[in-house]
């Protein structure tokens, strides 16, 4: 994605992965058989672990090689795509989901698949909640087979916001080996079988590479035969591999795009679609960011638009304290909220919350309370320049409102292991949202999705509890009635701005660079037809069976 590392170090690494013995994609006449080379840098080298349902390792499988029961398209009004299902109904008062299931599918490994295969993944998830990374089973009641074709889920309350969960975010595993997992989930899955368009062939801590599934159930696709991911672990090397044209297809933050990477090469470009926040995450577990003050102060101290200029060069946009993306979904916005948070940037009401607090100005001009000095740590990834840039100027800027803050940018898997155990006071991070507020607000809020300090949490890392709060969700989840839902999402910006559990900085955008000289059939403005960004998941595995060369 994006990232910052030593220039030796990152030298090194260019040295070593390019010779890796990746093919490097010619600049006109690329093939089917040309290898497509993949841009995404996670700021670490590969685990070759491909467990779909671990937060980190999930992007290397989920997509390619597990697939979904339906496609839901977060950028297009949540149209949905039948993929390991074929339709579905609901019934029982929107509490009873049946999918009719795809007949005629292979595992790779030959074996069929399945409506058994569809019940025993759900089945697991129940088993071992560590796997359930949405929380599904907080509203699933029961996953059964109905015939050879069919699965019925059946939930505890009426539950229709929920299928994106259960049928776009669950990949499908098969039962004839996952049933044989001691521990599924600490064992990594050296060599996954799925049904998606793509097998891995290869992996090295350098390089991973899928190979096209030859008997995919989709009759013509993949038809780019061959996917090498390198790894990079700043953004520096990524982005000179993309600028030198050794890979059509990126997913990260590139400074001055237009003249590094626009102008370098015919059929360059770029898409940025807005969908979540980047944000700060408080740990609410402990002072004094348990204090609702501290992080209002935090939060209007923070001049965003400043941030976006330098941080991100203007690509990201100041976020709302409301949480709501705009304009992606400017028609949830309430003004009420908006209206509560005031002006986004007030360091003199910054202050005023601190002294009103207790808290008092000493000679090193950081506010001081019971002894101590407001100062406080903030971890975010090491390898994403633009992040860290982003943290420093919050840093100078929090100086101001006599706040001290320390910015720690830590390796990606030091940060993402802290960061999911809560072992933070402040983390710089994203979640993924989905195709409405509602799925980014529940990642944020929802009790069920966290867990205690020191295990690894899903979503809701700041680790925020509200018996109210959970109401407002599974309310959410029991109605299809707009106007109920449009309430529930202005309770819930109200929520935001009066207790500030996250502080929404800026608005998250999917990365994605391509050329359109090497291949056609690109995600865009006038055709979203999928989230484009190399670590969205199912979304990127969607992609890339639409991608043809251009011979």
């Amino acid at each position: 994605m994006r990232g910052k590392f030593k220039a030796g170090l990152a030298a090194s690494l260019l040295a070593l992965v390019t010779g890796a013995g990746l093919a490097t994609p010619a600049i006109a006449g690329t093939t089917a058989d040309t290898p497509l080379n993949l841009d995404n840098e996670q700021g670490s080298l590969w685990t070759c672990a491909f467990t779909p349902f671990n937060a980190f390792d999930s992007m290397f499988s989920f997509g390619t090689i597990y697939e979904p029961l339906v496609y839901v398209n977060a950028l297009k009004n949540a149209h949905e795509t039948p993929w390991l299902a074929t339709s579905y109904a609901w019934s029982n008062g929107n509490k009873t989901l049946t999918f009719n299931i795809r007949t005629g599918v292979k595992w790779t490994d030959g074996k069929p698949f399945s409506a058994a295969d569809v019940v025993f993944t759900f089945n697991l998830l129940k088993k071992y909640p560590a796997l359930d990374l949405n929380a599904v089973w907080s509203v699933l009641a029961s996953a059964t087979a109905k015939g050879s074709s069919q699965v019925v889920l059946k939930f505890s309350k009426s539950a229709v916001p929920y299928f994106y969960y259960v049928a776009d975010q669950v990949p499908i595993v098969p039962q004839h080996l996952w049933s044989k997992i001691s521990n599924p989930v600490t064992d990594p899955i050296a060599k996954p079988v799925g049904t998606g368009g793509y097998m891995l062939n290869k992996c090295t801590p350098q390089n991973i590479q899928w190979t096209a599934n030859p008997k995919y159930w989709q009759p013509g696709m993949p038809t780019v035969k061959t996917l090498n991911m390198p790894a990079f672990l700043s953004n520096n090397t990524a982005n000179e591999y993309l600028a030198t044209g050794q890979s059509a297809y990126g997913a990260q933050f590139i400074p001055n795009i237009q003249s590094y990477f626009v102008a370098k090469k015919a059929g360059n470009g770029y898409w940025f679609p807005p969908i979540a926040n980047v944000s700060l995450f408080p740990n609410l577990t402990a002072a004094p960011l348990n204090d609702v003050a501290v992080r209002q102060a935090i939060s209007y101290g923070l001049d965003r638009t400043t941030i976006s200029k330098i941080g991100e060069y203007g690509y990201e946009p100041a976020a709302s304290a409301t949480g709501i993306v705009t304009p992606t979904y400017k028609g949830w916005s309430n003004p009420a909220a908006v209206a509560a948070a005031g002006q986004s940037y007030d360091p003199a009401k910054a202050k005023s919350l601190l002294q009103a607090d207790g808290y008092k100005l000493d000679s090193n001009g950081i506010f001081k309370r019971h002894g101590k000095e407001l100062a406080l740590t903030v971890i975010t990834n090491g390898g994403y320049s633009d992040w860290v840039a982003a943290c420093q100027v919050m840093s100078q800027q929090l100086a101001k409102v006599g706040i001290k803050l320390t910015v720690d940018g830590v390796a990606s898997t030091n940060f993402t292991t802290d960061y999911l155990t809560g072992k933070f006071q402040l983390a710089y991070n994203v979640e993924t949202g989905g195709p409405s507020p509602f799925y980014e607000f529940r990642q944020w809020l929802y009790s069920k999705n966290s867990a205690p300090i020191g295990q690894s949490a899903a979503s809701n890392w700041e680790r925020f509890n509200s018996p109210a709060v959970d109401a407002l969700l599974n309310q959410y989840g029991t109605t299809t009635s707009s106007a109920t839902q449009h309430s529930i999402m202005n309770k819930l910006q109200t929520v935001m701005v009066s207790q500030m559990p996250i502080i929404p900085v800026l608005e998250e955008v999917d990365w994605f660079q391509f050329n359109t000289k090497e291949y056609t059939g690109w995600p865009s403005a006038a055709n979203p037809y999928a989230q484009p960004a190399l670590y969205n998941m199912p979304d990127w595995g969607v992609v890339v069976l639409h991608l043809k060369p251009i011979k």
